[in-house]
């Protein structure tokens, strides 16, 4: 087996490619699997884009993203399930079985985290059976607690947790993501709860580097520029019997400015380093 057989590549880490930039650029670096963004597969077309994947044996390994489910108007409620379903179409379009769920921050003017993380289990509980019937896991991203008043009020893998586990393991489950979670000394247990009730659906290296740049948004690092222990990471989250694929997903302007080939090969040269 290949040392690269895990590894997939987000297209917003090698942002200046284009999708068919990205399927050679893979190809010839030894890499088969590309996580997904919805707004570049929208402007390509969802079906040239699956099969141009699948023309070139490319898997996708998961589709972002989904949710967006914290509004209390219920105009705002019901458009963002329309766009979810339309994203869990996507995902199986594409032949992915993840979508890769932001939950959303508080509506303004409000500042109760606990009425908003239970819309964000009443959209899954919606969204979960359609899912379902389509072959698409809904994954649940805990982002940073610095992102939880604009852009995700999930900010610990064991909130993630005690959202999925009212749900079947086969409809939602949860991403391990080191940018997101790297600071948490409760991680490693709840990697293994995790495990153990069959919830990782995706597993994602990005690193935490200081001081945080202008726009936290855009600040992860490379591997290995951070703080992040990636090889306690992935040892721990395989301990789990998680196999799947380890996908790099990295906001970045100063990768996305080089030359795409040359980032991808620092890519797979830090993943084997640090990673393996």
């Amino acid at each position: 087996m290949s040392d690269l057989a895990r590894l997939s590549v987000n297209q917003e880490t090698i942002k200046q490619w284009s999708l068919p930039e990205l399927v050679a650029g893979c190809g010839a670096a030894g890499v088969d699997k590309v996580g997904l963004w919805r707004a570049p597969v929208q402007e390509y077309g969802v079906e040239a884009a699956a099969r141009l994947m699948r023309e070139a044996g490319i898997t996708v390994t998961s589709l972002c993203r989904g949710g967006f489910f914290t509004a209390v108007e219920e105009a705002e409620r019901a458009s963002a399930l329309d766009d979810n379903r339309r994203a869990i179409d996507e995902a199986a379009g594409l032949g992915t079985d993840t979508l890769v769920l932001v939950s959303g921050g508080l509506p303004a003017g409000d500042r109760d985290l606990y009425a908003a993380r239970e819309r964000v289990a009443a959209a899954l509980a919606e969204l979960a059976p359609y899912a379902r019937e389509r072959g698409v896991r809904l994954a649940i991203e805990p982002l940073h607690p610095m992102y939880a008043s604009d852009r995700c009020v999930v900010s610990t893998l064991s909130q993630a947790l005690d959202l999925a586990e009212r749900f079947d393991a086969a409809e939602v489950g949860v991403v391990v993501d080191t940018y997101h979670l790297w600071w948490d000394d409760t991680v490693g247990a709840q990697i293994d709860r995790a495990g153990a009730g069959g919830r990782i659906a995706a597993f994602q290296l990005a690193d935490w580097i200081t001081p945080l740049p202008e726009g936290v948004l855009l600040g992860r690092g490379q591997l290995g520029d951070g703080a992040v222990d990636f090889r306690w990471f992935r040892e721990r989250v395989d301990a789990t019997g998680f196999d799947g694929p380890i996908e790099v997903e990295i906001f970045n302007p100063g990768l996305w400015a080089r030359d795409g080939a040359e980032v991808l090969e620092e890519i797979a040269d830090r993943y084997r380093q640090l990673v393996l």
